[in-house]
């Protein structure tokens, strides 16, 4: 897995986690591309403003002092989790051709269970109908799935949804966070 260049910033505490001894500040993000929950220690005296993109990259970093690592989803503060959430939704949107084909490309995981399953709101059902159809002609969009499957939840919310689940939850197969 390539490493990650930006991150977004979801939460900056200028005097750490209110409950913890230590008072260094603490930012709490996203990575850009690879959807990994990032604590970061920004330079003193930088103050960060949500949704900022900040170098986290090799080399010289102009905002990010270090990452102290990998965030787990239950320390994330209310803000950071609605700031999540519109970042997920924003990068469901722009990467929509990755997602729909996740769509045309899933596989079942075990006899009982298919990938497609694991979305929030999607059955069975609508699982069947999904591999029919996408027998007869791979999906183009979010939009071509919903006028060929009657009555499906929004691809894009179940989506979004089954990724915030990865990210703040422990799940037994993540199908989009690593």
């Amino acid at each position: 897995m390539p490493r990650e260049e930006n991150a977004i910033v979801l939460e900056f505490l200028p005097n750490g986690y209110p409950l913890e001894k230590k008072t260094i500040p603490i930012v709490q993000a996203v990575g850009e591309s690879s959807l990994v929950l990032l604590e970061l220690v920004p330079r003193r005296g930088i103050t960060l403003e949500l949704g900022e993109k900040v170098y986290i990259g090799e080399g010289k970093r102009d905002k990010i002092y270090y990452i102290l690592g990998r965030l787990n989803g239950e320390k994330l503060t209310e803000t950071a989790k609605n700031q999540l959430q519109e970042f997920i939704k924003q990068a469901v949107k722009e990467r929509e051709k990755e997602f729909v084909g996740f769509f045309n490309k899933s596989e079942a995981i075990n006899k009982r269970v298919h990938q497609i399953e694991l979305l929030p709101g999607i059955g069975k059902k609508h699982m069947l109908e999904i591999l029919k159809q996408r027998e007869e002609k791979e999906f183009e969009s979010f939009e071509d799935m919903k006028s060929r499957i009657s009555n499906i939840p929004d691809p894009e919310k179940a989506i979004g949804k089954r990724i915030f689940q990865e990210l703040t939850n422990f799940e037994r197969h993540n199908l989009f966070v690593k």
